[in-house]
């Protein structure tokens, strides 16, 4: 044990506080095989693809949305012909099968990491993850222990998101990883479950059984602390619950400031479990539905009557709540196969969300039908994503009519919805006074990476991509007062709106819409009453 406390320092991926002893994650290494047959190798590489995909597909059938999004990827890869036949071939060469599907495996991970876009560099993690599930089933071996002492801070050099999922997160308090990313998907499924996580922290010389204190506000760990770190960490312990409590207090009424204004406090989804959340249900409707989900999903893209019963079964749970529907925001941080061109050189930059569903008009027109039907009732909102002239709007409109008038020959009941679009490319926000929209949303998360040259997901550039630096709050006031003037509502749906130091300059910009993420709404309503 240290002789005194070491502090490190980190990335915050998840937030939260936990105190407990650290206990470090070792996989026991894989006996190597002897080749045999290229036969037996195949069969034997077969078998161990058969196991993880049957481990995973039974580990898939407890997790919500976005853990299932990522264990569909792993399952997606199983049966990719492409990645699959080079650990094949290379057995056919006479290399045992642990050799090739490694071998395999780390060549795509390779790829991956090297990658510019911070959406391929966070697959990485998932590739290597399901190189050494497949790895175990070829050696007869279970790999680590997950049943952790109660209260441990568990320690990694990286978490993969499978071997997370399979820990009983009731009973350890907190990850402390040496390296990883803060938008990895085992950072998403920490924060969903509401697991502080720290990453980036580098070596972490500590024995087993090391008391530690895990800040995933500031993105630090302490080892060994002394007495008097001890108490002033019970006191920020106590401060945390306090604030939390007070969050609780707030969720179930409505968000007022202190000058009396109404917040319309709206949430974020991203699939129907989204609406099972307790927060949910005190929401005033719902800002941003990302459809992204519904074409994630394994096997064929969804067609016009899956999308309608998804929507449909949105607006009847919100009733008379606006529901605002995002059209496919594919490309980015979000490629679908089939759909999203491959090998951009900066999908960021490239040809996402709008832009993509112009060029694909089939598969938009698909979805407009699917969201014109499904508003037939309800207080439907389609909010168009990436726009970056009023030209796109026009086209988009003009692709609706086209469906309404194709809806009303055929019998089926519509109804025009209102026509938004997001407010995140800044010649956009620049020129709003010339786009024609039946609403605006500002997506700031989007907004602040372009306005600043800053990518969203490099902890390296946390300072420069602020979201309070002025250039983003004036492009957010000017956007707000040009919907003042035309009578058009003005919201936000980005990260900005949960953050706490945030919401008081958007509510002094004007706002009077925020949108977050379920677990989220209970701050946003304690920073909004808290403001003068």
């Amino acid at each position: 044990m240290p002789a005194e406390a070491l502090r490190l320092r980190g990335h915050a991926a998840a937030p939260g506080l936990a105190a407990g002893p650290l206990i470090r994650l070792r996989d026991k290494p894989t006996a190597a095989r002897s080749a045999s047959s290229p036969e037996t190798e195949r069969a034997a590489l077969l078998r161990a693809m058969e196991q993880a995909a049957s481990d995973l597909a039974r580990l898939l059938d407890a997790q919500t949305s976005e853990a299932a999004a990522i264990l569909e990827f792993q399952l997606a890869l199983l049966e990719d012909a492409d990645l699959t036949s080079a650990a094949f071939a290379e057995i056919d060469a006479g290399a045992p099968a642990d050799h090739a599907w490694r071998h395999a495996l780390d060549a795509q991970s390779a790829d991956y990491a090297s990658a510019e876009d911070g959406y391929f560099r966070a697959r990485s993690a998932d590739l290597v993850d399901l190189r050494d599930r497949v790895l175990r089933a070829l050696s007869g071996d279970a790999g680590v222990d997950l049943r952790l002492p109660a209260g441990a801070i568990l320690v990694a050099d990286d978490l993969p998101p499978s071997r997370f999922l399979e820990i009983d997160w009731r009973r350890s308090v907190g990850v402390a990883l040496i390296f990883g990313s803060a938008s990895s998907h085992v950072a998403m499924l920490a924060r969903a479950r509401g697991v502080p996580m720290v990453v980036g922290l580098g070596d972490i010389p500590a024995v087993d059984g090391t008391l530690a204190l895990l800040d995933a506000e500031r993105g630090e760990i302490e080892i060994a602390p002394s007495a008097a770190r001890l108490a002033e960490w019970r006191e920020r312990t106590a401060a945390l619950t306090a604030r939390r409590e007070e969050e609780q207090r707030h969720l179930a009424g409505p968000a007022i400031t202190a000058s009396g204004r109404r917040i319309h406090t709206m949430i974020n989804i991203q699939g129907l479990i989204d609406l099972e959340s307790d927060a949910s249900a005190h929401a005033d409707g719902v800002g941003l539905v990302r459809t992204e989900f519904l074409f994630q999903q394994q096997g064929a893209l969804p067609d016009e009557a899956v999308q309608y019963r998804v929507y449909r079964e949105i607006l009847d749970w919100a009733g008379a709540r606006p529901v605002t529907i995002r059209t496919l925001d594919a490309g980015g941080d979000k490629p679908i196969p089939g759909v999203t061109i491959d090998g951009e050189a900066n999908p960021f930059l490239g040809v996402r969300g709008l832009r993509l569903s112009l060029r694909r008009r089939g598969l938009f027109k698909t979805q407009l039908r699917a969201l014109a039907r499904a508003g037939s009732s309800g207080h439907l909102k389609v909010m168009l994503p990436m726009v970056t002239t009023p030209a796109e709007l026009r086209e988009a409109r003009g692709l609706l009519d086209e469906v309404l008038a194709e809806l009303a020959s055929e019998g089926l009941p519509a109804r025009r919805p209102a026509l938004g679009i997001m407010v995140e490319v800044p010649a956009a926000a620049l020129a709003i006074d010339r786009f024609d929209a039946d609403f605006y949303s500002i997506g700031s998360n989007d907004l602040v990476q372009y306005l600043t040259a800053c990518d969203r997901g490099n902890g390296e550039l946390v300072a420069l991509a602020d979201p309070l630096n002025p250039a983003v709050l004036e492009l957010i006031e000017r956007t707000v007062a040009h919907g003042r003037r035309m009578g058009v509502p003005v919201s936000l749906c980005g990260d900005m709106a949960a953050d706490p130091r945030c919401v008081p300059a958007l509510l002094d910009c004007g706002l009077e819409e925020l949108s977050v993420a379920p677990p989220a709404l209970g701050l946003l309503k304690a920073a909004i009453t808290r403001h003068g």
